[in-house]
């Protein structure tokens, strides 16, 4: 089943990210196989490959890339922004990666807003309304194995709606932080819907890597989870039609779609903008925080609310990521930045370099 000349990935159509990892490969012209199923099980003691001694990624990510090492060695890989930009190191052509040095930051900052962010209003609804749990939680065991046994997956359908609702509070979601989850839902989809108006994809007439991004989020909020999806078809019905063209675009001609000017770009991204650093700037900081104090969960003011979850290390480090980004770029291209993040908010993500 593995090959050399592929790029294998094991991931599940529930997966916001093995989504956005599939479309990328299938945009990019990337051989790969997909393998549906779950990393551990597959690589552990008695898995299908268990003998190519692979260890399983600590702690099991979907999707979790087989890749080879400098010296050859298949290895797990997982965490899809860094694998993004080794992709596009080993395989040429079809980049989603701007040339522009500032609609490259713009994209990073983007793509770091749908896998941290967006995520959110996709856990929250899938978990945290009784119709939209019990659907979800009916659909994930049979995404494992289409044929369990009707005793089985009761089981497995009870085991997985617990632990996951149980698990809201880690992403901050809860009957406080609801309505601004929902809010900046609706909001999102309605910069969406004025932004594909104008523009086919984020950044002009091809995608990027923030488009995989909130694409990957949004084939489950549009494409699973029934409350999320009746509210995109009420707010943003282009967002809807978006989705499914993303899915497969690899036959797009780039010799006649090309990427926008950091100047030419429509106000729609400015919205964009202030909408991140409206929410998910403040989360940033304020985790950030935590980090410094040693605080394991941290509390903060979002959308006029308190927003209370837990602190996490990751989110710690797309803050660096995001800074290292920044502070590598020319001081012409900061000041680019900074002009248009000016009033947005996302200037407050700029730590003072050292």
């Amino acid at each position: 089943m593995l090959s050399k000349e592929k790029v294998i990935l094991i991931g599940a159509p529930p997966s916001p990210y093995t989504r956005k990892m599939l479309a990328l490969l299938r945009y990019r012209h990337i051989p790969y196989e997909m393998i549906w199923g779950n990393p551990g099980e597959l690589l552990e003691s008695g898995g299908a490959f268990e003998e190519l001694g692979i260890d399983p990624p600590k702690p099991v990510l979907l999707p979790t890339f087989l890749m080879r090492d400098e010296k050859g060695h298949l290895q797990t890989v997982t965490d899809s922004t860094p694998i993004i930009r080794r992709l596009e190191k080993e395989f040429e052509g079809r980049s989603v990666i701007p040339e522009d040095p500032a609609l490259c930051f713009l994209n990073y900052l983007l793509e770091d807003f749908g896998d941290e962010w967006v995520t959110k209003y996709m856990f929250h609804y899938r978990w945290h309304f009784d119709e939209d749990a019990d659907n979800a939680s009916s659909i994930l065991p049979l995404n494992h194995k289409v044929d369990l046994k009707e005793d089985l997956w009761k089981i497995f359908k009870e085991g997985i709606g617990s632990r996951q609702i149980e698990r809201l509070w880690v992403v901050g979601s809860n009957d406080i932080t609801a309505p601004i989850i929902e809010s900046s839902y609706k909001r999102f989809l309605g910069i969406m819907e004025n932004h594909l108006s104008n523009l086919p994809f984020l950044f002009g007439q091809r995608p990027s890597s923030a488009d995989f991004a909130v694409y990957g989020q949004l084939t489950q909020l549009i494409g699973l989870d029934p409350t999320s999806r009746k509210i995109a078809h009420e707010e943003s019905l282009r967002t809807v039609a978006w989705i499914n063209s993303m899915e497969d675009l690899s036959g797009i001609n780039l010799e006649k779609n090309t990427w926008e000017t950091f100047d030419s770009l429509p106000e729609s991204m400015l919205s964009l903008l202030k909408e991140i650093g409206h929410v998910y700037v403040p989360a940033l900081l304020a985790n950030n925080e935590a980090l410094k104090n040693g605080n394991e969960t941290w509390e903060t003011e979002i959308d006029g609310s308190v927003w209370s979850q837990k602190t996490f290390n990751y989110q710690g480090k797309c803050l660096q990521w995001i800074n290292q980004e920044f502070y590598s770029l020319t001081e012409i291209d900061q000041k680019r930045l900074l002009d248009l993040f000016e009033g947005t908010g996302c200037e407050n993500l700029l730590l003072k370099e050292k």
